[in-house]
């Protein structure tokens, strides 16, 4: 049995399969794959594991119907259609529960450079503009006792919360399909509606998935309805925010400032009007780029990958209906 890698995967995963008789090819180059590429090699192999913005379509899924198992190299897959591995019986595993630490560490992290203008404070001495002190200017926004809307309470989410509570005693309001006990109860947290997220948070920082109905759902018409002074955070997917809108109501002054970890498209394109913003801090997807999450990234890909070739079912398999 072989399985293809559309990226090159920590060492652990690859012996974690060697181990198991399964031979281990991984592309290499620095570029992507073409679809008629990627239609080749899953050819050639039993398996695939896709990394990286690839996408697995019907067309490619119908072609290589002979395909054991694909493991997503992350949590999200909606890159993958779901309803064509379906239809040919492929199951299809992520890698749940281990991301969630350093994405919130990530929101987190923005929420304080876009606070205290961190990335244009740094700009500033790149320029030689750190010369002459004056007490009124460059100044930034204290988060203590503030309020955090979180658009999608999930593992994530919540961490970010916890994060956010335990640091600034910061409120949680939180907009769901459905109620986080959880959160209530340890954290406090109020579940609101949208409108209400809008209006109410000072930071509001997105963690859902993206779907049909999450899709641009934060346009212009959001993020007027936000205060003057509230940060944007969204380290879920780009797609899930309009980045025209979302440039035009920085360049406004309408919101305070936005970080970013994921944009759209990706990679961002190095002439966004986002890159030149002073009220804009921009993250080229580095949510779960530590060196102990993708370790146990790598562990649930090689699980996933060995249980499909074994035709057992798949530990952390997103399909369940496929076994039905």
């Amino acid at each position: 049995m072989k399985v293809f890698s559309t990226r090159v995967i920590t060492d652990l995963g690859v012996r974690l399969m060697q181990e198991a008789g399964i031979g281990v090819n991984q592309w290499e180059e620095t570029r992507e794959l073409s679809p008629e590429e990627l239609i080749s090699k899953c050819r050639q192999h039993d398996a695939l594991i896709v990394a990286g913005p690839i996408k697995v379509d019907g067309q490619l899924l119908e072609a290589c119907q002979h395909l054991k198992v694909i493991a997503v190299h992350g949590v999200g897959y909606d890159n993958i259609d779901l309803s064509a591995a379906n239809r040919f019986g492929i199951p299809i595993g992520n890698t749940p529960y281990v991301v969630d630490e350093a994405t919130a560490e990530t929101a987190f992290m923005l929420m304080l450079m876009v606070a205290r203008k961190a990335l244009y404070q740094h700009k500033r001495i790149l320029k030689g503009d750190w010369s002459f002190f004056e007490p009124t200017a460059h100044l930034g926004i204290e988060l203590k006792g503030k309020t955090l809307g979180i658009f999608g309470l999930g593992n994530i989410g919540y961490r970010m919360a916890g994060l956010c509570r335990a640091a600034y005693d910061m409120k949680i309001i939180y907009c769901n399909r459905s109620r986080n006990f959880k959160a209530e109860q340890e954290l406090r947290a109020e579940k609101v509606s949208f409108d209400k997220l809008l209006k109410e948070s000072d930071v509001l920082s997105v963690h859902s998935v993206l779907s049909n109905e999450t899709r641009g759902v934060f346009n212009r018409e959001a993020f007027s309805a936000m205060k003057p002074s509230s940060i944007f955070i969204n380290t879920a997917r780009g797609a899930i925010h309009n980045e025209e809108d979302l440039t035009e109501v920085l360049i406004k002054n309408q919101i305070w400032g936005a970080g970013l970890d994921v944009t759209n498209p990706e990679p961002m394109d190095p002439d966004s009007p986002l890159l030149k913003l002073d009220n804009a801090t921009i993250l080229p997807h580095i949510g779960t780029s530590t060196q102990e999450t993708r370790e146990k990234m790598v562990r649930r890909v090689a699980e996933n990958i060995i249980a499909g070739l074994k035709g057992e079912r798949l530990p952390y398999v997103v399909n369940k209906e496929v076994y039905d």
